[in-house]
């Protein structure tokens, strides 16, 4: 009889998850509003009228077209103030169209967007705000900083990156740990993962309990292969956000991979234990298959197979559910020794992945244990369709030919 196959072997094979995590769920830039100081000092009144001078002598007429808007923004400030972004945001912009080179009404519609969650509006009246204002002297901080933010709630963090880098160097100020993380989240986002881990340590070291720095920190280890450094940062990060999903996920992941890469047995177990413990919350946060496969991995690592299959049986029930899931869910019953329960779900998983070989292995195994030889030598002959070159399938095939025909 073929001897069995360890499952850690096999699994070291499923133990990298892709790291553009749902925490691009997670990713997705934090909102946090500026408050109604960054707006700067209020607009002036316009000049005060002289009630006691004569009249012009006008002759009524017929108006030709809309009434002319005023420069004066007081009244759209006020509306601001007041939190009626949508009427500010309407007359502010009014002006700005009627008198294109008042800096000061393209500012009050980028704020009045900006809290109105309108970022792409936002950031292109901001931007005409700034542009005016740096032709006609020294720009505005509280423009640049408004600017910026847009940018990265935006998702435009090409645009974003050279204002965030202004607004982290500023020469006598202490850096926002906000703007470190939107500076980094911004580097991270263009490809320059160097400069976006400085920044993320930065706004760590400036807010200790910034979770999504630290989250970030841990998935670019993850991606250089360093698991120690993701391990003990996404600890870091879930300890601060118990309820943080894609925190569990990548850190279940990260248990796995340096289990799977262990030469210490007694190492390896403990992190199997670890992905365990993190893979149950991750469960508990989400029940998705993605996560229950996390999970399942996991419980196989740990040896604690009937744990693994009640895990995987919620995710194999939906008939959409994926070859590897039916895999993990065979080897489980497998390991288990319940090998109907097994061949079923390995035929499962072979009708959704037929060019996994390790399915095959593991089928014909399940074959062989119940005695269904002529299913196994069929099922090896179909693997060396897959793998003509395997030794071991061609071994396989020869040792149940026998059997196969009595």
């Amino acid at each position: 009889m073929k001897k069995q196959k360890s499952p850690l072997i096999l699994l070291s094979l499923f133990a990298v998850v892709a790291l553009a995590v749902t925490i691009e769920a997670q990713s997705r830039p934090r909102r946090v509003s500026p408050p109604d100081t960054l707006l700067g000092p209020e607009p002036k009144s316009s000049p005060a009228t002289d009630k006691n001078a004569p009249l012009l002598a006008v002759k009524p007429a017929n108006p030709v077209g809309s009434a002319p808007v005023s420069s004066d923004t007081t009244h759209a400030f006020q509306l601001f103030q007041q939190k009626q972004y949508a009427a500010a945001a309407k007359e502010a912009k009014e002006i700005a169209v009627s008198d294109p080179a008042n800096a000061e009404a393209w500012k009050l519609a980028g704020f009045s967007e900006f809290y109105l969650k309108q970022y792409a509006d936002a950031s292109d009246d901001l931007q005409k705000a700034l542009d005016l204002q740096r032709r006609a002297g020294p720009e505005d901080s509280h423009t640049v900083d408004a600017l910026a933010e847009s940018y990265v709630l935006g998702e435009r963090f090409d645009r974003a990156l050279p204002l965030l880098v202004t607004v982290t160097t500023r020469v006598a100020a202490k850096p926002d740990p906000l703007f470190l993380y939107y500076r980094g989240l911004a580097e991270f986002k263009t490809g320059k993962p160097a400069d976006a881990e400085r920044s993320f340590n930065a706004a760590v070291k400036a807010n200790p309990k910034d979770t999504a720095s630290l989250l970030f920190l841990g998935q670019i280890a993850l991606t250089r292969n360093d698991l120690d450094t993701a391990i003990s940062t996404l600890n870091r990060a879930t300890l601060n956000d118990p309820r943080l999903a894609s925190g569990w996920l990548l850190l279940t992941s990260a248990y796995l991979r340096r289990a799977a890469s262990a030469t210490d047995e007694q190492k390896s177990n403990a992190d199997y234990l670890g992905a365990v413990r993190a893979g149950e919350t991750l469960t508990r946060l989400r029940s998705d298959e993605e996560a229950i496969g996390m999970y399942g991995r996991a419980l196989i690592g740990a040896k604690q197979y009937p744990r693994a299959a009640v895990a995987l049986e919620r995710a194999a029930a939906n008939e959409g559910a994926s070859g590897i899931t039916l895999y993990l869910l065979g080897l489980s019953y497998s390991r288990a020794n319940n090998f109907p329960k097994a061949i079923a779900a390995l035929e499962r998983a072979l009708a959704k992945t037929p060019a996994d070989v390790n399915i095959y292995r593991e089928l014909g195994y399940d074959y062989e244990k119940t005695k269904q030889y002529a299913k196994a030598f069929g099922l090896y002959q179909k693997a060396l369709e897959v793998a003509p070159n395997d030794a071991d399938f061609k071994e396989s095939q020869e040792r149940v030919r026998p059997f196969a025909k009595s």
